[in-house]
This record gives structure tokens, sequence and C-alpha cells, in this order.
């Protein structure tokens, strides 16, 4: 299932503190950039961002999973994302998982 245009636009909306955000649709989902460099998708309606080095050793708990069938995990924003260690200033946690 594609994702709704709504739901991209409130989650760039989520992240602006982060710097300048943008979606690209691609594939029948969309992908995320901040500041020109692509850090994320949307897919089915949830949220998930890049698994970098960094990102791992500040939030080890974070939940993982693969944005679609043969990608790498990624880090999906859930409601528990907060309890994680998730709920910086760009407050990712008011995002939930939908179920596929």
């Amino acid at each position: 299932m594609a994702s709704h245009p709504d739901f991209v636009n409130y989650a760039a909306e989520q992240l602006r503190d982060a710097g300048s955000i943008r979606s690209r649709k691609m594939f029948g989902e969309y992908g995320l950039y901040c500041d020109g460099v692509f850090f994320g998708v949307v897919c089915d309606d949830q949220l998930f961002v890049k698994i970098t080095p960094p990102g791992e050793a500040a939030f080890p708990d974070l939940p993982k999973a693969p944005p679609y069938d043969g990608a790498k995990d990624s880090f999906l924003y859930t409601e528990g994302s907060r309890e994680s260690g998730g709920g910086g200033a760009a407050n990712p946690a008011r995002f939930e998982r939908k179920q596929r």
C-alpha cells in the first residue's frame, strides 16, 4: 500500500528542526532528504531512518525493520521510540506503526 501524501507532509513537518526536509516520490513511496542528504523513507505510512554508526551508538535500543522486502533494516520510529531514547528535538515518537 502506498503512503499517503498527508502522512509524508506530517513527517516532514515534525522533522523540520533538523534542517530543510524534502520528500521525493520514489517507486510509489517517498524518500526523505535533510539539507539535500538522503536519510530515510516513508513506506506504508511508517517512518524508516537510515542506520548509521553514530545513530546506532546513540540509540541502540530503537526498533529496526526493513521498509520493504529485501531492504536492509532501518530505524523504525513508533510510539514506543521515546521510551528507547528516540524522543529528540524532532520528536519522532509521534509516528505510529501501522499493521502490514
